[in-house]
């Protein structure tokens, strides 16, 4: 017989999750998307992930820094709101540090203001 090994990726970038401008507060438009990843959580309940929050490089960096931490712990605060246990969350800032793109441009800029998950076990 064969078998095939389909490997899950390890992270993926939640596309649809916003905040407000320079701030940790989730927009509601976020909701879906945070609840897809609540559904998948619960059909993982062995699975624990890193929340990995990005910004570009306008402003200063240590203020990036703060604000990428303060929205990977927004996004914690949903999930465990939703009932996801909190020790299988870790929220990590990066702030402007792990650029995808050119921060030379808007569309540069934007695809490094971001929400990763990264798959720990």
């Amino acid at each position: 017989t064969l078998t095939v090994m389909i490997e899950e990726p390890k992270f993926f970038t939640l596309d649809n999750v916003y905040f407000d401008s320079g701030k940790s507060s989730l927009k509601a438009a976020s909701y879906k998307e945070l609840n897809e990843l609540v559904e998948y959580l619960n059909l993982k309940p062995g699975t624990s992930i890193e929340i990995a929050g990005h910004t570009d490089n306008i402003g200063e960096a240590q203020f990036n820094l703060n604000l990428s931490q303060n929205r990977a712990e927004e996004v914690k605060k949903y999930l465990v709101d939703k009932g996801i246990s909190a020790n299988r969350l870790i929220a990590i800032g990066y702030g402007e540090s792990m650029p995808v793109s050119d921060n030379n441009s808007e569309k540069g800029r934007s695809l490094n203001r971001r929400t990763e998950v990264h798959i720990k076990s």
